[in-house]
């Protein structure tokens, strides 16, 4: 890695160190409470703006990935940034405002916090992995590992941020305005930073996301993959998202916001021993072996709630569910279908954010006991489509050296 880019890597991590904070915040049962009482709602309805987020990535990943591709990652991450400046001061804003339009003005502000997600990763992704070239992985690695990071950190943030309104009502408006503020201070950096030339990388006429499902043929396998995606998005969405809540409600877990922090301990050890763990065991085995054990934990925390099998179920959660399932799986397809994976990893993101939306809207109508029940049915059918792909795998692998 030429060592001039080295600032620039570092401002590129540190926008999702940050958004750790922003796609995990709406999760915690604290700050559940502290919206729902401003907003005279119910704390699950909360969820739905979680949704909202999935929403956003929907409308943008179409157009996000070839509009950094041809005008730059440096636009790419700028638009990122100040969408989610917006999304972040939004939520201060939508709190302050109470009852008096500010649901509707946070849902609003996720839209476009998912908006800057997908223009973030379709910037972020490739510029760090063109800086650190000679170790693509690696790169897109320490995405995930500042991200869990940031989120083991979440509970101590949120104990600095705690304060109290003149109302009376609990805020944790200074974490929304500090995140907010720094991503525009990184906007300003990241055009300032060199950044290699993505420009030769983009040169020529791309076929577009539309122009290339024209052309392509869907094997039942490349569908069931697309819909692995969904399914194993879904299974730590929703345990990030309503786990506290079941805690709570139903194992009478006081402080429930400490599962946030064993959540990502099992992310960021998955990381290390699940690269370690890749290089004797093939890729797609563990889109089977991870739900299977999501699964099983699931039950477990169903059947026999207390804070001791909450916490051991955030831990696992957080290692097989979101400990890179998702990029294996997405690394899978590109293994299984190099004539289409470019189309393919972008439906598999695309089936990803649309689990976001449609589940979450779901679970903010539903019991916390109910959302569990539902991330253990479609944990199941992750592991059924797992096993399908598996015992097609070397059919699959045989057709594509054809």
């Amino acid at each position: 890695m030429n060592k001039k880019y080295i600032p620039s890597a570092l401002i590129l991590y540190i926008n999702y160190f940050i958004h750790g904070v922003g796609c995990s915040i709406l999760g915690q049962a604290l700050i559940k409470e502290s919206l729902a009482a401003s907003w005279g709602v119910e704390v699950m309805a909360i969820t739905a703006i979680s949704a909202a987020l999935g929403l956003g990535r929907l409308i943008a990943l179409p157009f996000a990935g070839p509009l950094s591709d041809k005008l730059g990652r440096k636009i790419s991450v700028g638009i990122g940034g100040a969408s989610y400046a917006i999304y972040l001061i939004g939520l201060a804003l939508a709190f302050n405002a109470g009852p008096n339009g500010g649901y509707q003005i946070a849902y609003i502000c996720a839209i476009i916090g998912g908006i800057a997600n997908s223009f973030l990763d379709t910037g972020i992704y490739p510029a760090v992995a063109e800086i650190i070239h000679k170790a693509p992985g690696v790169a897109t690695m320490g995405i995930k590992f500042f991200i869990a990071i940031s989120q083991m950190c979440l509970p101590f943030f949120l104990g600095i941020a705690v304060s109290t309104t003149a109302a009376g009502l609990v805020s944790y408006n200074a974490l929304f305005y500090v995140c907010g503020i720094a991503y525009l201070v990184l906007m300003v950096l990241i055009f300032i930073a060199p950044l290699p030339d993505s420009d030769k990388a983009a040169e020529g006429k791309k076929e577009g996301l539309i122009e290339s499902l024209k052309h392509t043929h869907f094997s039942i396998e490349s569908i069931a993959m697309i819909l692995i995606g969904f399914t194993c998005t879904g299974t730590f969405q929703l345990w990030l998202n309503c786990a506290q809540n079941y805690a709570k409600t139903n194992a009478g877990f006081e402080n429930p916001s400490i599962m946030q922090t064993y959540y990502s301990m099992g992310t960021l050890i998955a990381l290390v021993v699940t690269a370690l763990l890749t290089k004797k065991i093939k890729d797609v085995r563990f889109i089977v072996v991870y739900p299977v054990i999501c699964l099983v934990t699931l039950i477990l925390v169903l059947v026999a709630p207390s804070q001791t099998m909450c916490i051991i179920g955030a831990f696992v959660i957080g290692w097989a569910g979101a400990g890179g399932l998702l990029q294996i799986a997405t690394s899978v397809c590109n293994m299984l279908f190099p004539k289409i994976k470019g189309t393919v990893t972008a439906l598999v993101m695309i089936a990803s954010s649309l689990c976001n939306y449609t589940l979450l809207t779901a679970a903010s109508k539903m019991s916390p006991s109910g959302v569990l029940v539902m991330n253990i049915v479609l944990t199941a059918v992750g592991v059924l489509l797992g096993l399908f792909v598996n015992l097609r795998y070397t059919k699959m692998v045989e057709a594509n050296a054809e």
